[in-house]
């Protein structure tokens, strides 16, 4: 599957590619900053991943579809070699490409998720409000709000999710992602791939905190580094974006 990208290059034969995968419910738009913040010294590619965003909506939706709907609009572009920096599920989706196309990959940066089968992070509320607002068939975000706030609590999830609410629809397919949600928290894949990578890591998150997070870590990609992002959850790259985009430029740079 081709994805709906944008991609801002300097038309330079020696310019590196670096790939932004984003999250669940999210969007191209979500690792803007970081794209941004590198655009003056590597070309990049943002990227919608199926059912999400602008990109094509399917049935099937897991790490082995993802990573390759990823890999056939890098070769639309005619881009061989690139490096790869996603987020909590587009982190599982950049160490899945990792897997099936390691010669291709040159830097790897991970953030805020670990190479396992992840526990229920408690997104039922969140299908339930999506749903909700489906079912209400409301056209404005003030009236999805009303409606949300009866499952969310945290009104900057629900400000999160309204990013994704365009003309009284959902622009990702709630219903895949919903039958998916047990595929999206899986984690089938024994990769071993040797070269140095940083996995960054929320200090107030759970989604890479644990000894048994680094030890899947290490024993997959025995050459990472993770480094903490000290007073940030799981969106460190929101909340934290300075000290993440620090990290991951001296990351670059190292031969």
């Amino acid at each position: 599957m081709r994805l709906h990208y944008q991609y801002q290059t300097h038309s330079t034969t020696s310019e590196k590619t670096l790939v932004f995968i984003h999250g669940l419910f999210g969007s191209l738009s979500n690792l803007g900053m970081l794209a941004r913040a590198l655009q003056q010294d590597y070309a990049t590619l943002q990227i919608d991943v199926r059912n999400h965003g602008l990109s094509p909506h399917a049935d099937q939706h897991d790490y082995d579809v993802l990573a390759q709907d990823i890999l056939e609009t890098l070769d639309y572009l005619n881009i061989e070699n690139f490096s790869v920096i996603g987020h909590s599920m587009g982190g599982k989706t950049a160490m899945r490409l990792a897997a099936v196309a390691p010669e291709r990959i040159e830097k790897l940066v991970v953030l805020d998720i670990t190479p396992i089968a992840s526990a229920d992070y408690h997104h039922n509320e969140i299908f339930q409000a999506l749903i909700a607002v489906e079912n209400a068939q409301v056209t404005t975000r003030q009236q999805a709000t009303i409606i949300m706030q009866q499952y969310i609590d945290e009104m900057m999830v629900i400000q999160f999710l309204l990013k994704s609410f365009h003309q009284g629809q959902w622009l990702f397919n709630v219903a895949a992602l919903k039958q998916h949600y047990s595929d999206i928290l899986a984690w089938k894949t024994q990769c071993a791939w040797n070269k140095p990578c940083l996995f960054l890591r929320g200090g107030n998150s759970d989604y890479l905190a644990t000894p048994e997070h680094f030890a899947a870590v290490y024993s997959q990609f025995p050459a990472a580094e993770i480094q903490l992002i000290e007073g940030a959850g799981h969106w460190l790259h929101g909340e934290k974006p300075q000290q993440v985009l620090s990290e991951i430029q001296r990351y670059l740079m190292q031969k």
